[in-house]
């Protein structure tokens, strides 16, 4: 249940399959060295932290994961909430709640929840995305125009405005080279798709800078060398307090993770006809995230992109995944010199580019056609997200998804009370046990509840009974259409049926299907109402109903 994609399709293995997921590692490889340093940059961290979490968080995913073409490391998601809490924990917090993330991780793979992930309405998930890539798209701004404004505020209203006052500082070189490399990057598909346009930016610029030597921002003047090497694994210093205040953070970076990871596990399924193990997957990004920030890296989850560029290059196992971390290490250990000198502005261009991708502005403005519930829940997720913290964005998303849907399930969920006659509605007259018409005995009366029974209807429920002047002898519920009932609902029917008793009223159940029935069960509340008086159909239930008519006389 829990075995590697990669130990299931080690038979699978060829020459031909091996070679091929070789050759399409190494690309992927190329294509995420640029990527791993400007997430790593992006989030308030050295570079080469992300490119230890590419090579470790890469190659774990790979390894012990559950998809066939999958491709972890460092994303864009994860760049609000790192620089989030390295810029209120610092680095060791940072490292401290990756491994928590990874702990909650791989508890949600064996608890199962990988099939969860899916129920997270889609208006959160693409509010958030949205959202993190406009805040992506803004930390850039300072790098392209090379603008002069010292250390630029965390809010994102703040940060506009230090642009707006500072930008007669733009320094001409540095947005030549930003703009140039935006330009290849953009243009280069039109020549070859093979090989990314984010490398030919780098190559480039780098060169153009060295040569002319340009007065322009690089990774070197910024954050000095780049370690060529990768440290023994150490733990972070922590504490009763820290793990505390560390809990939430830890639990968005672990949510982000399982959202991201799964969603590029179903996006190349689709691409190579193949089905991931979702649980699997799951431990997989537990266990790279508990071992990334052991060696300096930072949170890991699958990478969309990068993902379909393994299987657009023909990768088709994890043997692909696994040759993309190595690609990156032997980079690291051999190139991390050269890899100092590129601009800052062309990292920029390659963040824009990635948050104008990441957005999904199309999926946006037609999710703006949506019920309003949706478009409510898309900009309230959209806009604290931008202006707040993705971690409240997340939870307030996802706590407002929920009051709506409750809200318009008990709006589908209705009790109608039929006083002389019994019908049901004209189409369902196909039904081979559809009720014409049926006679209901003096003093009786028949509710029907229509959908699930949960606590957005029990309140229906209770204002419907309010309303009745005079109790009838007998009061029928018909429940043939409520296929769930929640302790709201069974508390509401305990009220009803006690409340009842005091006032002369007998209650009858009719209808009742076996999930309900096993919770009025155990609820006790099958006793109070007595199994005498629950029943299958309808007729069984007005039979009843006559006789117990009968036995209690003329209504007082």
């Amino acid at each position: 249940m829990y075995k590697p994609k990669l130990f299931v399709l080690l038979r699978e293995l060829n020459r031909e399959r091996l070679m091929n997921d070789i050759v399409s590692g190494i690309l992927v490889g190329i294509v995420a060295l640029p990527l791993a340093i400007a997430f790593a940059i992006a989030s308030g961290v050295s570079p080469e932290k992300g490119l230890i979490t590419a090579v470790i968080g890469g190659f774990l995913v790979s390894l012990l994961g559950g998809s066939r073409v999958q491709i972890g490391g460092p994303t864009g998601a994860f760049i609000v909430i790192i620089y989030s809490i390295v810029q209120q924990y610092g680095v060791n917090g940072l490292m401290l709640a990756t491994i928590m993330a990874g702990i909650i991780l791989v508890f949600m793979g064996l608890a199962q929840f990988g099939s969860l992930i899916k129920f997270i309405p889609y208006p959160v998930i693409v509010g958030f995305t949205s959202g993190i890539a406009v805040i992506i798209f803004s930390t850039q701004i300072k790098d392209f125009l090379g603008l002069d404004t010292g250390t630029l505020p965390p809010d994102f209203l703040d940060k506009w405005a230090t642009y707006i006052a500072h930008i007669s500082t733009v320094h001409l070189p540095t947005f030549l080279i930003g703009l140039l490399s935006l330009s290849i990057i953009l243009l280069w598909p039109k020549v070859s798709r093979k090989i990314p346009g984010s490398i030919i930016a780098i190559i480039a610029t780098t060169t153009m800078v060295q040569l002319l030597h340009l007065d322009v921002a690089t990774i070197e003047t910024r954050f000095g060398d780049i370690p060529s090497t990768i440290a023994m694994p150490s733990i972070p210093v922590f504490d009763l307090a820290t793990i505390q205040q560390l809990i939430m953070p830890a639990t968005t970076i672990a949510i982000l993770a399982a959202i991201e990871a799964l969603l590029s596990a179903v996006v190349s399924d689709g691409m190579i006809g193949g089905r991931h193990k979702s649980n699997m997957e799951l431990i997989a990004q537990g266990v790279a995230n508990i071992a990334s920030p052991l060696f300096g890296g930072i949170p890991v989850t699958g990478a969309i992109a990068r993902t379909a560029t393994n299987v657009k290059n023909g990768g088709r196992t994890p043997v692909a995944g696994i040759v993309h971390a190595l690609t990156l290490l032997c980079i690291m250990l051999l190139f991390a010199s050269w890899a100092k000198l590129i601009p800052m502005a062309t990292l920029a261009a390659i963040l824009i580019v990635v948050a104008w991708n990441m957005s999904e502005y199309h999926v946006f403005l037609r999710l703006l056609k949506s019920p309003k519930s949706d478009i409510i829940v898309l900009m309230t997720t959209f806009g604290l997200t931008i202006i707040f913290d993705l971690t409240i964005a997340i939870e307030v998303g996802l706590l407002l998804a929920v009051i709506l849907f409750m809200q318009r399930m008990s709006g589908i969920t209705n009790i109608e009370v039929i006083t002389r006659e019994l019908k049901d509605r004209e189409e369902e007259s196909d039904d081979p046990n559809t009720i014409i018409t049926r006679t209901i005995p003096d003093g009786v009366e028949v509710y029907e509840i229509n959908g699930p029974f949960f606590f957005g209807a029990a309140a229906k429920f209770k204002e419907s009974m309010l309303i009745i002047e005079k109790p009838p002898s007998v009061r029928i519920l018909r429940m043939r259409n409520v296929p769930v009932i929640d302790a709201t609902g069974l508390n509401m029917l305990r009220e009803l049926v006690s409340d009842s008793k005091k006032r002369g009223t007998q209650t009858v159940i009719s209808g009742i299907h076996p999930e309900p029935l096993a919770a009025l069960k155990q609820y006790g509340l099958l006793k109070e109402i007595g199994k005498e008086n629950v029943f299958s159909h309808i007729d069984q239930a007005l039979e009843r109903a006559a006789q117990l008519s009968v036995s209690r006389g003329p209504d007082k």
